[in-house]
């Protein structure tokens, strides 16, 4: 399976976003005396050509509520993911920038993306508010995209998208 990875089997891979710095490293693999292990992680990360890392803004204790074409934070989680400096550096930003990958960042409420080495908001969900829902909750300022979009607000609804229309 390895091998299949290192040699470039995959066209995309969704990973989790456990903790993302300014540069756009993640690190997946240590927290405080916690070890849990890259195990396949940078295997697959280094030689896919599109990356997209999936997860909640915040962790321990997030609660939202989705409807009506928004989303609303109902308790902020305790713990911020994406923080000043990583304890270890498990996916490279600088290592995607130079081989060319497309990198993405998707999480409930906000989208970034790896534009030209730089870490950039793209998208945010309707109903968020930029400053206390998505800036006040990182211990960093991203780039933001001077065509910020905000999400499709189906994927806010309980009804299907109608994506097969």
């Amino acid at each position: 399976m390895f091998d299949f990875y290192d040699g470039g089997g995959l066209n995309q891979c969704f990973l989790g976003l456990a903790e993302c710095d300014p540069k756009g490293n993640i690190n997946v693999s240590r927290f405080g005396p916690r070890i849990a292990g890259c195990g396949g992680f940078i295997n697959i990360s280094q030689s896919t050509p599109v990356v997209v890392f999936c997860g909640t803004f915040t962790a321990k204790g997030l609660k939202e509520k989705i409807g009506d074409g928004k989303l609303e934070i109902l308790e902020e989680g305790k713990v911020k993911k994406f923080i000043k400096d990583l304890e270890q550096v498990t996916f490279s930003a600088d290592f995607a920038k130079k081989s060319g990958q497309k990198v993405l960042y998707i999480t409930e409420r906000a989208v970034f993306e790896l534009r030209d080495g730089v870490f950039t908001l793209t998208e945010i969900a309707p109903g968020i508010d930029l400053q206390k829902d998505i800036l006040d909750q990182m211990e960093f300022a991203p780039a933001i995209a001077e065509d910020l979009k905000t999400m499709d607000e189906r994927l806010f609804k309980e009804e299907p998208m109608g994506l097969a229309a």
